[in-house]
């Protein structure tokens, strides 16, 4: 069957060819487009592969050079080469060969007068542009002086050939011979006057298209830097920057308005950030390294450019399926085991780091006595400290304030009755007004007292005296060189009385052993402040905050103040009020400004310029010893008017796409509103965007590349009260200094006789921190051989967290993971007693002080550096391997592994795991997977995760190996340590899209739950193993049975994945108003195809325009040559 109508096609075919009946060529064409009218795109396909093309180009070659040119022919001819000539991606080359390229273009000039017959060439000459090639063989047989015939300033005539031939002139103009060609001609004054022109006349909206279609040449010709420079010359920016203010709020001039914004923003001239140097404002002498001269911006002449002497290519290919070139092939290298990258005898001073593996319970005992009696004696006459024996501050106590007692309910309260079943004890805000600020109506209500605040003095009038000066008395480090001055005694005095008429307890904080801690972090810059924020600590909101509801038009007002900036300057300020690179005093109290600060740990806020009254460009600083990862921040700003929208634009943002564009908000800190009872971190802002910039890096710093693009993060913020210090940041922020409090009061925390905690020192930092390893476990039941036997043999889990510094999100998992294994939780319990946690909760100390975002002080990415780790450069990942090392030595490795990180671009919780088998079937490699032994044990924990966690997601979980990551940590200790389940679980800046979470930012609270559900998917895990004991099975039934069987669904040792996971999604939808400024983007869809094959078809059955002059006499009679 599929032969005859093969052949029958091929007759059709080949009698429209050798047929000069017009009856008989008409009946063929009008088959032809009957058959081709239905059904899908299949049919043209097949026709295009039985030479259905040149069939066509060869009918109009032929009908063309008969004397007279019959139309009556040529019309459907057109009409039906056009349908098909979409679909052909070889229809320009085609159409050259067989000269229908000249052809065509011969008709157009003789039918100028003739709309019709017009018309259709032109639909023909642009299904050929489509070709850049093409296009640039058009422009060199003059079609662009032949289309500019045709576009006419504003007329009521004709506009349908009209449209066409913008929509050809611009397909043309992809050409970069053609542009050049134009900007030679003098067509961008022709264009920018063709478009006023229209755009004046047209009140009615009614043409939209055309004036769109002239924009599309402006943006072509501007992809040149010659175009650009005509541009300007004309004074297109003032000009489409006028016409556009009358029309923004215009829903039908959406079409006109996206084209003018890339045009503008192609144009807006490039320059460098305003910063003295790309390299960090700090550095760090790495011994052994050659530190080189920074790299300086230079002028823009520097700047890479658009390459006008590029020769014109064509975008296309026949095969529109790209092979991922990043997945890992080599079978070799996803199976092999290599050896040990360090001598055997080296793994011997791991021994120390695993006590509880060869001591015995007295020594254990002893040891850990003395652990406790060393360091921690310094600070006993702290009595804020918690202690075991204090029933006021312990934070499991239950005479504890509303913070304390949500802390006692999520440690007391068995995990199990908050998994995903919709029982989490999560307050979930509401939906229906996600803008809404938690700090609202503060200044109303912030000065009623309940009865246990009765005695809080006037904290609005303490803040404004001299000796309440939050901002530079509460926080001094109080280092060893001032710690004995006059002012430094004052400000202990003022802390005191601050702390005890203003603290509220934060669970698993101190304030005072925080300070203490402070003193012996040691910084690349010797931080003289501390955060507010950081001592006084926070608790989390009453409510989960929902996802910011972007509003249509908020991007593309902030690019139109940009444009507003370089042509009306005289309102801009342009002052620089703070500089880590300038060290004279930039900010003048008095000054109608406000004031920013960022030199205290882990903060990073390099410049900030006011632009306007209430608008301020801020850059953050680059990783110490780099020119590159800036994303995060952390600064103070003090100096505010209440009730006032502050604009903050952060202009040196390097990833191209952010979660700010899909509802999430930055995050604030009010210091009054924590001396009222509210130490709280919060998701604030409003008019939230993040977009491309006009800031580029000269080509020198990039080492000779093409500069790289920098973005904007723009966001309003309306603080709470007037002349308040308020910190802001990316994400809720987590220093080293806390950690290593929370670590010390963990410890304090612990019933010695139940549970094992020891912290030991993993190494020195090159900043001269000591990394922390932590170990837990259950104590021994007792001295017995048998019992001893069992704590020795419980098999490892090893968990890691926050190489990348800016991930802080990883380190609240964390919290909420160590809080839970030392809770009284009876799953808990179970851990402990059945497992060995180690735990390095940060392994990049120096990067988290410093505020960088992704790398260590040697400006490295040290998640990079597992393969072969220097004990010298990345001290913390050789010895966090090396241990891993002695663990598998001695036959003791873990059964997980698992990173902890955080995802900017994604939301939800997900891990990453390894696979051999599915990265080979993702590459679609040739070698026979068949023979390959994998278990599919790697996918079990992510199954119970989804089911058990609301934040966590199956379906963005990955298992695939890339080349890119083969020095990461889940690659190397999967492949080198042979652990099967070795992970990166990422944990989203931004919130959830699934589940009972969907719609919701992520607070400290869900991301410590999570810490906590990773935990009891351990458990599940291990209930699931064939290996699991009968006795922990007896004791895990017993609790479900206790807990109203909870998660009896998910002991079935047998059970399968949820069975209703919906299908993979994208992460995102494109945003409303994501714009992309590259000349080849194809998301504008500049005269569309498919809407040209809707015009085409409309042609076929109704009548073409009415006014068109008639036909003149002669026009069109002589055959073609």
């Amino acid at each position: 069957m599929a032969e005859q109508e093969a052949s029958g096609l091929q007759v059709l075919l080949h009698t429209l060819q050798s047929s000069s009946d017009k009856e008989s060529i008409l009946t063929i064409l009008k088959v032809l487009g009957d058959l081709l009218s239905v059904g899908t795109d299949r049919r043209i396909h097949y026709m295009i592969s039985k030479g259905g093309s040149e069939a066509l180009l060869q009918t109009l070659v032929d009908t063309a050079r008969t004397a007279p040119p019959d139309y009556d022919i040529l019309l459907p001819l057109f009409r039906l080469l056009a349908k098909v000539g979409l679909r052909d991606k070889k229809i320009g080359r085609k159409a050259l060969e067989l000269e229908a390229l000249d052809v065509t273009l011969i008709l157009a000039r003789k039918n100028l007068s003739h709309g019709q017959n017009l018309l259709h060439c032109l639909w023909a000459l642009r299904v050929f542009a489509s070709s850049v090639s093409m296009g640039a063989m058009l422009g060199i047989n003059g079609a662009m002086e032949l289309l500019f015939k045709v576009i006419t300033p504003y007329t009521r005539k004709r506009t349908q050939a009209i449209r066409a031939a913008t929509e050809v002139l611009a397909a043309l103009l992809k050409s970069k011979s053609n542009g050049r060609r134009a900007v030679n001609r003098g067509y961008v004054t022709s264009l920018l006057g063709l478009h006023q022109d229209w755009h004046s006349h047209d009140t009615a909206n009614a043409y939209v298209q055309i004036r769109r279609g002239l924009l599309l040449c402006l943006r072509h010709i501007a992809a040149l830097r010659s175009g650009r420079e005509a541009f300007l010359a004309a004074q297109g920016m003032e000009i489409l920057f006028s016409t556009t203010q009358n029309c923004l709020d215009d829903k039908s001039m959406e079409p006109v308005i996206s084209v003018m914004l890339q045009i503008l923003r192609q144009c807006y001239p490039k320059s460098p950030l305003p910063l003295v140097t790309a390299s960090s404002a700090y550095a760090f002498p790495v011994p052994g390294l050659i530190t080189t001269e920074p790299p300086h911006d230079l002028p823009e002449e520097d700047f890479e450019d658009d390459g006008d002497d590029e020769v014109d290519k064509d975008s296309d290919t026949e095969d529109g399926k790209v092979e991922d070139d990043d997945l890992e092939t080599d079978v070799n290298k996803l199976s092999s085991k290599p050896g040990l990258d360090r001598p055997e005898e080296e793994l011997m001073q791991y021994e120390a780091m695993c006590l509880e593996l060869s001591y015995s319970f007295e020594e254990l005992q002893s040891k850990l006595g003395d652990d406790l009696n060393s360091e921690k004696a310094q600070y006993a006459n702290h009595h804020h400290i918690p202690a075991a024996a204090s029933s006021k501050q312990h934070c499991y106590s239950k005479d504890q304030s509303s913070c304390g007692q949500e802390r006692e309910y999520a440690v007391q309260t068995s995990l199990l009755c908050r998994v995903k079943t919709g029982r989490s004890t999560v307050h979930l805000g509401s939906k229906k007004n996600p803008g809404v600020n938690l700090y609202q109506n503060v200044q109303s209500n912030s000065f009623r007292r309940d009865s246990s605040e009765s005695e809080i003095p006037d904290v609005q009038a303490s803040l404004k005296a001299d000796a309440w000066d939050v901002d530079a008395i509460f926080c001094p480090r109080m280092s060893a060189s001032f710690s004995n001055s006059t002012r430094t005694r004052e400000a202990v005095k003022v802390i005191d009385k601050l702390l005890q008429t203003h603290l509220k307890h934060v669970p698993f904080h101190d304030p005072y052993l925080y300070m203490a801690k402070a003193r012996r972090t040691s910084s690349v810059v010797d931080f003289k402040m501390m955060a507010f924020p950081d001592v006084w600590g926070h608790c989390p909101p009453p409510t989960t905050q929902p996802m910011l509801e972007r509003k249509c038009g908020v991007q593309r007002i902030r690019i139109f103040e940009d444009i507003r900036r370089l042509i009306q300057p005289s309102d801009v300020i342009n002052k620089v009020v703070f500089s880590l690179d300038e060290p004279w005093p930039l900010q003048d109290d008095a000054s109608n400004c406000l004031q920013f600060f960022s030199k205290f740990e882990s903060g990073n806020l390099r410049k900030a310029i006011q632009v306007r009254e209430f608008e301020y460009d801020l850059l953050v600083n680059a990783d110490v010893n780099s020119t590159q990862h800036q994303q995060w921040f952390y600064f103070k700003v003090s100096g505010m008017q209440a009730a006032t929208p502050y604009h903050f634009n952060i202009i040196n943002c390097e990833k191209p796409n952010s979660q700010f564009n899909y509802g999430m908000q930055p995050t604030l800190y009010s210091v009054k509103e924590a001396l009222l009872g509210k130490p709280t971190w919060l998701r604030t802002g409003h008019e939230i965007c993040y977009y491309k910039n006009h800031y580029r890096q000269s080509t020198a710093v990039a080492g000779g590349a093409s500069g790289k693009c920098y973005y904007t993060l723009t966001f309003a913020v309306t603080f709470p009260h007037n002349e308040d210090v308020c910190y802001l940041a990316y994400h809720y922020p987590y220093t080293y200094t806390a950690l290593m409090t929370h670590l010390d009061i963990l410890e304090k925390s612990v019933n010695l006789k139940e549970v094992y905690f020891r912290q030991d020192v993993l190494c020195q930092t090159l900043g001269g921190n000591p990394c922390p390893l932590v170990t837990i476990t259950a104590m021994p039941e007792s001295n017995s051989d048998e019992h001893l036997e069992q704590f020795r043999h419980r098999p490892y889990q090893v968990i890691t967290a926050r190489v990348h510094p800016g991930e802080s999100n990883a380190s609240w998992v964390m919290k909420g993971t160590l809080e839970f294994l030392v809770s009284g939780d009876p799953v808990a319990r179970l851990l402990r007693e059945n497992f060995i946690f180690k735990i390095i909760p940060m392994l990049n100390p120096d990067g988290v002080i410093n505020g960088n975002h992704r790398c260590s002080l040697s400006g490295e990415d040290l998640n990079r550096q597992w393969l072969s780790p220097s004990a010298h450069l990345q001290p913390t990942i050789y010895h966090a391997k090396g241990l891993l090392y002695h663990l598998s030595s001695v036959g003791r490795s873990p059964v997980v592994f698992c990173d902890f990180h955080g995802h900017s671009q994604k939301k939800n919780v997900f891990l990453y795991g390894c696979s051999i088998k599915e990265t080979l079937w993702q590459a679609a490699c040739t070698v026979g997977t068949s023979t390959i032994l994998e278990e599919v044990n790697y996918r079990t924990l992510p199954k119970i995760l989804d089911k058990l966690a609301p934040a966590f997601t199956m379906n963005s979980c990955s298992f695939l190996v890339e080349k890119s990551r083969a020095s990461t940590a889940r690659v190397v200790v999967w492949r080198e340590m042979g652990v099967s389940r070795s992970y990166t679980m990422e944990s989203s800046y931004c919130g959830c899209n699934q589940g009972p979470y969907q719609g919701l930012q992520f607070g400290t609270r869900e991301l410590e739950e999570m810490g906590a559900m990773f935990c009891l998917g351990l458990l599940i895990l291990e209930l699931k193993s064939a290996s699991c004991s009968h006795q922990l099975l007896a004791q895990a039934a017993t609790l479900l049975s206790a807990e109203e069987e909870a998660l009896d669904q998910h002991l079935q040792r047998c059970s399968s994945s949820s069975g209703s996971v919906p299908s993979e999604l994208e992460d995102e939808p494109a945003c409303m108003e994501e714009i992309d400024y590259s000349t080849d983007s194809s998301s504008d869809q500049e005269g569309s195809l498919s809407e040209l094959d809707r015009r085409i078809q409309e042609c076929a059955f109704n009548k073409v325009e009415g006014e068109e002059e008639e036909e003149a006499p002669g026009q069109g009679g002589e055959a073609i040559p």
